[in-house]
């Protein structure tokens, strides 16, 4: 029997953003290929950067189209819970045991990006905070957070 994936997991806003991504890196690999044929044409391709470079930027571009592909396939977009708990799609305001306040909305692994407060539910904090809610509190690397909100 075959065994399906374990569906990835996306914010609303994360899952929709993919099929925009993926119709831009088609067109990508369109100018690319147009590159390739031009450089192509200049002659012997043992000696040829634009051609070498191409081929290369096509690589990157075709392994790009394959990891949307998979991530439309499999990913699923989750709603932030309703009842008060603390999930993906949750922004979560917490206060640290030193007084300093953070402000995070928990998001699927590959939205991530902790300068802009996106963290993953993979993450130390994200699997903290996952079904929490308002007064708890959670210890991540050894400091303790309480759940403002």
């Amino acid at each position: 029997m075959i065994k399906q994936p374990k569906p990835i997991v996306f914010t609303k806003s994360g899952y929709s953003a993919l099929r925009p991504k993926l119709d831009e890196l088609f067109k990508k690999r369109e100018r690319v290929l147009i590159e390739l044929q031009r450089a192509r044409e200049q002659g012997d391709l043992s000696e040829n950067g634009a051609y070498k470079a191409a081929r290369f930027e096509l690589g990157d571009t075709d392994r790009a189209i394959r990891q949307l592909q998979h991530q439309i396939k499999y990913g699923k977009a989750i709603e932030p819970p309703t009842d008060g708990t603390i999930g993906v799609g949750s922004t979560v305001k917490l206060r640290r045991d030193d007084g300093k306040e953070f402000t995070y909305t928990i998001v699927g692994t590959y939205e991530a990006d902790p300068m802009n407060g996106k963290i993953s539910i993979e993450s130390p904090m994200g699997k903290a905070l996952i079904g929490k809610k308002a007064d708890d509190e959670v210890v991540v690397n050894e400091k303790k957070y309480l759940v403002l909100s």
